[in-house]
């Protein structure tokens, strides 16, 4: 039995297919920073810094809160795809508000969005405008990171507005005005966290004004009783309401100086705040995180965790070098760089195209119509062959021992 040989002809590649996530579990967010080596510590200075970047400089431009939502998201996205390390904070905050600026039609240049972060850090004499020769290098550089903010968003123009479901909810339950606009700080306030990837508005807008009634002390019967909205009807679950309100509370007790409503607080609110929460989930068996699963262990050793790739020096083998270089390495492949020459984006690694699409469904069944052409098939069958028997080395024809007895009977005589 001997396989069949086959012939294979290698084509054009069939090009790699991104889809987009307009949601991201607690789970994913904590695999992503960990596979391009993020240190926490400095992951939540950045992540806030940026925020507030972001902030101060739509309120200087007089800029809509749904273009700062949208840029923030962006903003968040991109961290998740790009090491601290690999650019400055204020550029990608500043790309990621000028492709919002783009998307929710508040056009602003890339000079006019610098030069409103530059003079809010002077006094009003020192201003300068937006034609100024200082911005035309950074101007660069924030049209650059563009492009790299859309690559780490899919492509995705869907913006979510939570502040429209925030006033309707806060009207269908009939909460105060003042109640109305603390839960409208925390709305803003959510933001600086992870929450907006994660949950949808209905969730955010029902923590939010729950929040805002335990912070103002009253009316918590509008949002927490029998006729209160139902969270059915919102399409949420009292799960994913707590492990919000858990987020922003985390925001409030650990970075409580970089809020909006932390800072018009005590910490000792808060900390009964959380304490509270807590024994309701204690109560009703709840997880910290809504869709966290374990990873499966091996030998009480985890096999499917991410870990960063130790960036590659002169000092490591040849092998594992190309031109000093290793395109996978998270040192290596920064946004200023990733551009030029041949890339490999991630875990991608591909020469071939790179596809973004949003519909999942449409790009599994095309994945399944290109591998019917890539698929490699082997045919065994079995051929009969008759081959003659050769006799072994130390065995001796019987002729030839006949003859050699008969020599030596003559031999004798």
């Amino acid at each position: 039995m001997s396989p069949a040989v086959a012939t294979i002809t290698v084509g054009p590649h069939p090009s790699f297919i991104q889809v987009a996530k307009p949601y991201v579990f607690q789970q994913q967010l904590q695999g992503q920073l960990v596979s391009i080596g993020v240190n926490l510590t400095r992951e939540d200075h950045f992540r806030l810094q940026g925020v507030q970047w972001i902030n101060d400089t739509r309120t200087a431009l007089q800029l809509p809160v749904r273009t700062f939502s949208t840029a923030v998201s962006y903003y968040h996205k991109f961290r998740l795809v790009h090491k601290d390390n690999e650019y400055q904070f204020q550029d990608a905050a500043a790309a990621a508000l000028l492709t919002a600026c783009k998307i929710e039609d508040t056009l602003k240049k890339s000079r006019e969005i610098l030069c409103a972060a530059y003079n809010l850090k002077v006094s009003a004499s020192e201003h300068l405008s937006s034609d100024d020769a200082t911005f035309e290098g950074p101007s660069k550089a924030v049209i650059g990171l563009e492009r790299l903010m859309l690559e780490a968003s899919g492509f995705d123009f869907r913006a979510r507005y939570p502040q429209k479901h925030l006033i309707k909810l806060a009207k269908e339950a009939g909460v105060d005005k003042d109640v109305s606009q603390v839960s409208y700080s925390v709305m803003v306030d959510l933001y600086r966290t992870f929450a907006p990837l994660k949950q949808s508005c209905a969730t955010m807008a029902f923590a939010c004004i729950e929040l805002a009634t335990l912070i103002c002390e009253k009316q918590q019967e509008k949002i927490r009783s029998s006729r209160a909205p139902k969270y059915k009807k919102w399409f949420t679950t009292r799960a994913e309401v707590l492990e919000t309100m858990m987020d922003a509370l985390d925001l409030y007790t650990h970075f409580q100086k970089s809020s909006i409503v932390g800072t018009t607080m005590a910490i000792e609110k808060f900390i009964s705040m959380r304490i509270k929460l807590n024994q309701e989930m204690e109560e009703k068996s709840m997880a910290r995180y809504t869709q966290y699963h374990e990873p499966s262990k091996t030998n009480s050793i985890r096999s499917n965790i991410k870990t960063p790739k130790t960036p590659i020096t002169p000092a490591s083998p040849s092998d594992t070098r190309l031109n000093g270089r290793d395109g996978a390495s998270p040192a290596t492949l920064s946004p200023r760089s990733s551009g030029s020459g041949k890339r490999g984006i991630g875990a991608r690694g591909q020469e071939g195209t790179i596809r973004f699409m949003l519909d999942a469904e449409q790009a599994k069944q095309e994945k399944e119509t290109v591998a019917e052409y890539y698929k490699v098939e082997y045919e065994e069958y079995e051929v009969e062959v008759e081959e003659p028997v050769k006799p072994h080395k130390h065995e001796t024809p019987r002729n030839s021992h006949e003859d050699n007895r008969f020599i030596s009977k003559r031999s004798r005589r």
